[in-house]
């Protein structure tokens, strides 16, 4: 719903996420002039104790390779960055966090430990995760990388000119495809 570059791409994509996790469905209506209405259906729980017993948001993800890392998170959003941090930690790995690419080179070049950069490929103003990636790694050439995006893995790859092969998650993602998708990425050769 917005040009590229501009916002996060997140907004539709992380409604259908949370909708479809949840068992309901959505459906939208648009007519030029007139706007868009969207409609959102989940389902009703009858069970009182279901409420008390629910699962924590972050899932136990207890198969997922866990990790002691220290990830850089630069997202721009503050809303999914808080997500991501906490996905992370819910794995066992230390977190720094950054709202943008400037942020992120800043902790680079202050903290030695960090290895991989977890960046958004779409950000607004200054640096997009590609150019800090490439900034991020003549600062720290064996820095292992792992990209998120709310565009299709196409878009980002080829809009945006991700390295080929580069390690790509979509969002909205999972505590576990976070975690498979981390591991990959350290123990990528490259």
């Amino acid at each position: 719903t917005k040009e590229m570059g501009k916002g996060t791409g997140l907004g539709l994509s992380m409604v259908y996420g949370f909708v479809k996790q949840s068992g309901g469905h959505i459906k939208i209506y648009s007519e030029p002039g007139h706007g868009t209405i969207v409609r959102i259906y989940l389902p009703q729980s009858f069970d009182p104790a279901a409420e008390a017993t629910a699962p924590p948001t972050i899932e136990a993800a207890a198969d997922a390779p866990q990790g002691r890392d220290t990830v850089l998170v630069v997202e721009d959003d503050e809303l999914v960055r808080a997500h991501a941090i906490g996905l992370l930690r819910g794995l066992g790995y230390r977190v720094i966090a950054a709202a943008d690419g400037k942020a992120a080179l800043a902790e680079l070049r202050r903290t030695a430990a960090i290895d991989p950069l977890f960046t958004d490929v779409v950000m607004p103003g200054g640096l997009s995760g590609r150019e800090l990636a490439e900034a991020a790694r003549a600062i720290r050439p064996g820095l292992k990388l792992l990209f998120t995006s709310g565009y299709s893995e196409y878009v980002a790859l080829h809009h945006c000119r991700l390295p080929p092969g580069a390690p790509m998650l979509s969002k909205p993602y999972r505590q576990s495809e976070l975690a498979r998708a981390l591991r990959l990425a350290l123990d990528a050769t490259g």
